[in-house]
């Protein structure tokens, strides 16, 4: 671990890496609302760990197992934000809740996001309608 630094007239130093992707389609490739997802999970990291950053949008894949290892392309928003790790604890509902929320009104197949060094993912199952239209293709 890097050893701190003091910066005179710093009055924050937090360590601890969070970072959220926010997709642009859904599992079925599928367009979504990105910038509203963006914008709100920026007011949820505003709110409990005092800010974060968006970059502009990147180039991903993601690898639906669920859908046979069917790849989604997608341009997601990358948000970080430092904080600590007392204060993702103190607001584990809180994120948790945001990341479901928008992985269930979005058709994602998971919500990738890192803290620190470890990418964790919160998945979520085909609906009926999907896995029936799957088998039948």
């Amino acid at each position: 671990m890097a050893e701190a630094v003091e910066i005179p007239g710093a009055t924050k130093a937090e360590s601890t890496l969070l970072v959220l992707f926010i997709p642009s389609v859904d599992r079925n490739s599928q367009p979504i609302d990105q910038p509203s997802w963006e914008t709100a999970a920026l007011e949820a990291l505003g709110r409990c760990f005092g800010g974060a950053t968006a970059f502009p949008r990147a180039r991903g894949v993601w690898r639906d197992d669920q859908q046979g290892g069917k790849l989604i392309f997608d341009n997601p928003v990358v948000i970080q934000c430092y904080t600590s790790m007392e204060a993702i604890k103190a607001n584990l509902d809180t994120l948790r809740d945001f990341l479901v929320r928008m992985g269930t009104a979005t058709n994602q197949g998971a919500v990738g996001f890192v803290i620190d060094r470890t990418y964790m993912e919160i998945a979520f199952p085909l609906t009926r309608g999907e896995a029936a239209s799957d088998q039948g293709a």
